[in-house]
């Protein structure tokens, strides 16, 4: 938030002193990070004059907090009543705190970014709280609307992953690179025919997709770059593995005509484009909505969409039956389905709207 008549960001101020450090980061470290993502700036000590945001190093908290205490002078969140996170209108007097909010009772936020509602943490920073508040900080870097797996298979493993990668002092991005690195050799894997070697590669690229994401959130170093790398590579990746499983198949005596395999990738490619042109127009039709938490429907259906990873899994059943061919044609069948669903929830939303009623998120009530 900026002080519009200063033309000046907020400040932001540590107070107090602790070593235990998250993720390897040292409080102020890391709750600093957090401010400048936050759009704040940080500094050694209150300022003189104009707002400022203040911030008890006794405690960690989730940056949804930051941002709710951002969005208004006089917000402050407090735990067993000591006050914790503040924003005062006027730093020098800290003076103005007229909405108070409880964090260890009344917690829940909703996070438009990760789409999902949440249970806000914060607690006291000791070293018996380390572990616990490292995986409150990961639960709350994890979107709460995705597909199965990366919800439920893998989301244990790659917390072990992002600690593990935090220690080494491992980016983001070196993480997302390796992971490109085994998403290509798992094209020339599966363009060979070697299903299983390729899915392994990709298992641990998919883990790693989810790993990269989560250690930028829960260190604060995330980036424009990192953003352009880890949706790029999702966004470009998924028909060149199509394309690689149908060129395969001539190893397992299933081979498709060129035809045949260049109209499956067409199809896939269109039908995944529809996807993302709905979603896209239903975020602007809609005040920014995204259609995946519309109501508990498009929630739900989200687990299992034609993207990639749900994808996998039928490519995975079949290579269990034997028969990869069907696996790839069921990839474009579902695919189909599921533009089809996508298509009518658009249409089904504008209804809505036209006959008077709100399009809200059923996560935002």
């Amino acid at each position: 938030m900026n002080d519009a008549s200063a033309g000046v960001k907020t400040a932001f101020v540590t107070e107090g002193a602790n070593q235990v450090t998250i993720y390897g980061l040292s409080p102020v470290e890391r709750m600093r990070r957090f401010a400048v993502k936050a759009g704040l700036a940080p500094v050694e000590r209150m300022p003189a004059t104009g707002p400022a945001i203040v911030a008890d190093l006794g405690f960690a908290w989730d940056p949804a907090w930051l941002a709710w205490v951002k969005k208004a002078p006089g917000r402050a969140m407090a735990y067993g009543g000591r006050v914790v996170l503040a924003h005062y209108p006027d730093a020098a007097g800290r003076t103005g705190l007229d909405d108070i909010r409880d964090g260890e009772r009344d917690a829940s936020l909703y996070n438009e970014t990760l789409r999902k509602r949440e249970d806000a943490y914060v607690l006291p920073l000791t070293e018996e709280n380390r572990r616990r508040i490292e995986k409150a900080s990961y639960d709350g870097a994890y979107k709460g609307v995705t597909d199965l797996l990366t919800l439920y298979l893998w989301r244990g493993a790659a917390f072990h992953l992002t600690r593990l990668a935090a220690m080494l002092r491992l980016s983001p991005n070196m993480v997302s690179l390796i992971g490109i690195a085994l998403c290509v050799w798992a094209f020339f894997l599966f363009r060979d025919g070697r299903y299983w070697e390729g899915l392994a590669a990709g298992l641990v690229f998919m883990v790693l997709d989810t790993v990269d994401g989560k250690l930028a959130r829960c260190t604060g170093t995330s980036s424009s770059i990192g953003n352009i790398i880890d949706h790029g590579v999702d966004l470009v990746h998924p028909p060149f593995w199509y394309w690689a499983w149908g060129a395969g198949l001539g190893a397992w005596g299933q081979a498709m005509s060129p035809a045949e395999l260049w109209s499956v990738v067409a199809i896939l490619v269109a039908g995944y484009a529809v996807q993302r042109l709905v979603e896209g127009a239903f975020i602007a039709s809609f005040r920014g909505i995204h259609i995946h938490v519309w109501e508990r429907i498009d929630s739900r259906f989200r687990l299992i969409t034609a993207r990639r990873n749900p994808n996998m899994v039928i490519l995975f059943a079949s290579l269990l039956a034997g028969e990869p061919r069907l696996g790839l044609l069921g990839v474009v069948w579902w695919t189909v389905i599921s533009c089809v669903f996508h298509v009518v929830r658009l249409i089904q939303a504008y209804v809505r709207r036209a006959s008077g009623h709100p399009v809200t998120s059923w996560l935002a009530d």
